[in-house]
């Protein structure tokens, strides 16, 4: 933690000069000045102010406001009110609006010290229990994006290297992969994580509409509007913005965003003049944007410049190891949510689940296991509790595209144990878990389905409706 500094607020320069020499001498803590409020408000912007110990009764800007302008910079900063006995009554409203203390002139010095000495004590407090939220909120951030596959740890040591600069992210993947997620997780790891997270679903809203949207109106703008009208991008000022899904938005937006990126300045509709705005951009997409740039439908201009460092959310497809633990989260999420006994998945579901082509990825299973968690009756949840469109479908992977990425020995064991796995659990779904008959459907002995169930650790009671008659 960084040493911070008293500020002296008063309009009369021989009072500050008394008081800085006082504080010098007695106290060991750095010491800065200001003659007004505005020039404290702009100290203060650079970070290094602790305490301020600000008189209540100053021209232009007074004690109260300044009050309430540093409250709205950084809640950790404690106020100090200086007052005379006359306006006893302003310094005890002060501490209704949030002073931590007040003195009053002329000072008793031990007095005025001592406060001083606990005001700054109280900011440290202050400081470490929000460090501390802060290393809990992090760590709780970072639970959220759940693997531990190659692809999603690396995308895991990209975000928390990324987070803490000022860079604009482009997060590419498909539908129902976490790239909101990873977003949300770029602004609670950053230094913005105190200021709004603003998420803007572009295809979601009509593209006459989105421009005002994004950047604001004025009066008059158009038809209807009465009032001037904040955007977007005023609402996630000193915080983070998300445009999902920008690969759909039109060209004529995507220059404007541009001049947005290069300037760090907008222009409402119906205004005249630009203003700066302090925005990280973070964009996503499930789009090819190569293919778009050359077939004229976005920008490459634009798309360097969201490209600045780019990030990929994997699909189930590439990280079949990771359902198993991404599927046991959910469903100890939604059996707390629930207020239901903690449930367990049979080995006859999680092979589904891991065979299964999820093609609406973390979300589709997120669904499934929530919708298997209300409607299973016992504490282990079978194939039949998920829903009719899985099982109609419980396995069309095509394995052999996902070997060709090991060795041969490798690949010829992985496909055949999903084959294996796949044709069986197929077979005594459509049996009902009678052995004899999908043996005999199968063409093989009864003997040999039995030995294959145990290799692959496939359980014909998973596969039941009514009484067992294996």
């Amino acid at each position: 933690m960084s040493r911070k500094s008293l500020l002296i607020v008063d309009d009369k320069h021989d009072m500050l000069g008394m008081l800085e020499r006082l504080v010098r001498r007695e106290l060991n803590i750095d010491v800065l000045t200001a003659d007004n409020g505005r020039d404290a408000l702009q100290v203060i912007s650079e970070g290094s102010v602790g305490v301020v110990l600000a008189d209540v009764r100053m021209p232009g800007m007074d004690g109260m406001e300044l009050l309430q302008q540093v409250g709205k910079k950084d809640g950790s900063i404690v106020v100090v009110m200086m007052t005379g006995y006359g306006t006893v009554e302003n310094a005890v409203e002060s501490l209704k609006s949030g002073a931590y203390d007040f003195v009053t002139k002329p000072f008793e010095e031990e007095r005025l010290l001592h406060t001083i000495g606990k005001a700054m004590e109280h900011h440290l407090l202050i400081r470490k229990n929000r460090d501390l939220e802060k290393k809990i909120k992090e760590k709780e951030t970072i639970e959220r994006l759940v693997g531990q596959s190659a692809p999603m740890l690396r995308l895991l040591d990209t975000i928390q290297l990324v987070a803490k600069t000022e860079v604009t992210v482009l997060i590419t993947g498909e539908t129902g992969t976490g790239k909101d997620m990873t977003a949300r997780m770029l602004h609670m790891l950053s230094e913005r994580s105190g200021r709004p997270f603003i998420a803007v679903n572009c295809p979601a809203i009509p593209e006459n509409i989105l421009e005002s949207e994004l950047f604001g109106y004025r009066q008059g703008a158009f038809t209807g509007a009465t009032q001037n009208k904040e955007g977007l991008f005023d609402a996630a000022d000193g915080g983070t913005i998300l445009l999902d899904e920008i690969g759909d938005i039109s060209l004529v937006l995507q220059a404007k965003l541009l001049r947005v990126l290069q300037e760090k300045e907008i222009k409402p509709l119906g205004d005249t003049r630009t203003h700066k705005v302090d925005v990280r951009v973070i964009a996503s997409t499930n789009r090819n944007l190569a293919e778009r740039i050359a077939t004229g439908q976005f920008r490459e201009d634009l798309y360097y410049r969201l490209n600045v460092v780019s990030m990929h959310t994997p699909s189930l497809r590439e990280v079949p190891e990771d359902i198993p633990v991404i599927a046991d989260y959910f469903l100890s999420r939604y059996c707390a949510e629930s207020r239901v006994p903690q449930k367990s998945l049979s080995e006859n579901a999680m092979r589904m689940l891991i065979a299964r082509k999820w093609n609406g990825n973390v979300r589709e299973l997120q669904n499934e296991i929530k919708r298997a968690v209300i409607f299973s009756k016992g504490e282990t949840i079978d194939p039949e509790d998920f829903s009719s469109e899985l099982l109609k479908n419980p396995c069309p992977e095509d394995a052999l595209s996902t070997a060709l990425s090991l060795e041969y020995k490798q690949a010829r064991k992985s496909v055949l144990e999903k084959f294996n796995v796949q044709y069986i659990s197929r077979l005594l779904k459509d049996s009902e878990g009678n052995i004899s008959l999908a043996a005999k459907k199968a063409g093989i002995e009864r003997q040999s389905l039995q030995h294959l169930m145990r290799t692959y650790g496939i359980s014909g009671p998973g596969f039941r409706k009514g009484a067992n008659n294996t």
